[in-house]
């Protein structure tokens, strides 16, 4: 696959120019209980652009698997994907605009090829606060960039934080101004979109392919402060980056997607350029479904399992528009499964058949459930008098049957009634701003969550795991966790129930360990010396050469430490901080995975 031989030259690249490469974070940020999904490549880096030390330098590259649930109602277009690759680099105080545009610029017009005449720059024009970027200016004319080839755009396009523009930013939140490089496909503009085209225009001429970050600032109450080191972010869309190279403007017809593409027309005997819309909801929802269930996303009617929920759902219905049958689940099986075989040379199934036994499990028990759903509410719409199909009615179908608007819209029409969508995007709306207030909560304390609790919390969640290995056997592995200011949740391999009994022996040693008051620390070590101490890591992730190891035991002896875990951290000194151990709740999580909530109170 190039996007493949893409990520492997861009990490060969950065690592020549002094990078040290790590390994993508989990969809599911730890310990972060402001976000849902890891959305950029940036998040996992947080807490070092804000100042904190990194243990493998200043230099870092990696590419990181993304989600941003956002972008589910946008996908159906040419370009727009809820999953995706983020190729980045980071500079934690160390180089600055000079090396990182023009290393932007070896890199796509030398190691990738693309043509200068093709590639636009743009540049932020500056504010009350910020001023107008003239210095990256020069160092794009110097490289050959032509001047018709720059172009300066506000805040809303040229500033970046994970909140959008300055004033939006909560406090504690980095950010700055942006230069960003768009790819020129050649396509005629359309009108559609402005009399003028130019690389932010959505006509589809453009395709931004990468973005550097200029962070040196940080949000504080009325206004912004420089951060204590300035730092560069970069960020470019793999994706993007192999629709450029192959001058492909449809992204879903690129080496990366097309492959799925042409699977789904040859199960369902449809013609791509006849199915469009439904063919790249399928792709695109099914891909990133396999990677939320590979992560440890299991379904639920809140937060990551609910997102992934609509993400089959809405695949069922795409797959009923090209012929298959809502109640069977084989056609998106075998969807998934397709996924696993493109990426099972990829760092990120390491276990394909591992892999491919649970994502079948999870999602056949969803195509299942919302199969029988969607044949009852079809049944509904066809016993509904006419005089009775209102913005109401079809608003229920969609709360109580998960039923999209699209599908309702075109069954009527079997009937020739014709529908407004006007109510039914009212209440939709409605709805949505109901959601939304409740997600603005998990992002009104900033980026990352490390305050005193969610540090304990993380801190309790390798005495659990301990725990968990002590009294109940060596076969149990973390497969993941969720961290708030309140409570943990601890995922990990088991095939049964905990009894009353199991659960109160895990409860009695996790607490003597916390009354010993036993050191807890981080070392910095060579992979093969971590694991030759029996330091375990999860989740089948790839590691670098060195790795950020935590111990639990009596400080500096390191070998006789009870718990050894690969981990970023950050955790408390001694475990006497934690304070008393409760678990509040043990249930299933899918196949071979038991889930534990737990919470800490002080002494």
């Amino acid at each position: 696959m190039l996007v493949n031989e893409i990520r492997q030259k861009y990490l060969k690249f950065m690592k020549a120019k002094g990078h040290v490469v790590v390994p993508s974070a989990l969809l599911i940020p730890e310990d972060d209980p402001t976000t849902l999904f890891t959305g950029s490549g940036m998040q996992p880096m947080v807490q070092y652009l804000l100042g904190k030390k990194h243990p493998l330098g200043t230099r870092i590259a990696d590419s990181q698997r993304c989600f941003r649930a956002v972008d589910i109602e946008e996908v159906g277009d040419n370009r727009h994907t809820t999953f995706f690759e983020m190729l980045g680099n980071w500079s934690l105080g160390d180089y600055w605009k000079k090396e990182q545009i023009a290393w932007v610029w070896e890199l796509l017009t030398k190691e990738l090829k693309l043509p200068k005449e093709k590639l636009y720059v743009t540049l932020f024009e500056g504010n009350k606060q910020v001023p107008k970027d003239n210095e990256s200016v020069k160092i794009w004319a110097k490289l050959g960039v032509e001047k018709d080839h720059i172009h300066f755009y506000p805040a809303e396009k040229n500033w970046w934080s994970r909140a959008g523009v300055p004033d939006n930013m909560p406090v504690g939140e980095p950010g700055g101004p942006t230069s960003e490089v768009f790819y020129d496909f050649g396509i005629n503009h359309d009108p559609a979109y402005g009399k003028d085209c130019h690389p932010n225009c959505d006509c589809g001429r453009f395709l931004e392919i990468g973005n550097c970050v200029f962070m040196a600032y940080k949000k504080i109450e009325g206004g912004l402060e420089k951060l204590p080191k300035q730092n560069v972010d970069f960020g470019g869309g793999l994706e993007r980056l192999v629709a450029a190279v192959e001058n492909q403007s449809d992204m879903f017809l690129t080496d990366t997607l097309k492959p799925i593409i042409e699977y789904i027309s040859g199960i369902t005997g449809k013609k791509y350029k006849d199915n469009k819309e439904s063919m790249r909801i399928i792709t695109d929802h099914l891909r990133a479904a396999t990677f939320l269930i590979e992560d440890g996303v299991v379904l639920s009617n809140k937060d990551q399992g609910y997102v992934l929920r609509q993400l089959v759902r809405r695949s069922v219905v795409k797959m009923r528009n090209l012929g298959f049958d809502v109640k069977s689940p084989d056609g998106i099986i075998s969807i998934c499964k397709q996924v696993i075989a493109m990426y099972s040379k990829s760092p990120y199934f390491p276990d394909p058949k591992r892999s491919e036994e649970n994502i079948t499990d999870l999602v056949t028990k969803e195509v299942d459930q919302f199969g029988s759903a969607l044949t009852k509410g079809l049944k509904l719409i066809k016993q509904t008098p006419t005089e009775k199909i209102t913005s109401g009615f079809i608003f229920d179908l969609y709360q109580s049957y998960g039923f999209p608007f699209e599908i309702t819209q075109e069954l009527l029409a079997e009937r020739h009634i014709e529908v407004s969508r006007t109510d039914f995007d009212k209440s939709l709306t409605e709805h949505r701003e109901i959601s939304k207030k409740g997600a603005a909560k998990r992002f009104a304390g900033g980026l990352a969550d490390h305050n005193e609790e969610t540090i304990k919390l993380h801190t309790a969640t390798h005495l659990l795991h301990y725990g968990l290995r002590e009294i109940l056997g060596k076969h149990v592995q973390q497969k993941g966790s969720n961290i708030t200011a309140e409570r943990l949740r601890f995922d990990f391999s088991h095939t049964q129930a905990l009894s009353e009994e199991e659960k109160s022996e895990v409860e009695k040693l996790v607490n003597s360990k916390i009354e010993d008051d036993y050191d807890v620390w981080s070392e910095v070590l060579e992979k093969k010396d971590a694991e030759k101490l029996g330091a375990m890591a999860f989740f089948g992730e790839k590691y670098g050469e060195k790795v950020n190891v935590y111990f639990i035991g009596n400080k500096g002896k390191k070998a006789e430490a009870f718990s050894k875990e690969f981990c970023g951290g950050p955790h408390a000194e001694g475990t006497r901080e934690l304070g008393k151990f409760k678990i509040i709740k043990e249930q299933s999580a899918g196949s071979g995975i038991r889930r534990i909530y737990a919470t800490l109170n002080s002494y």
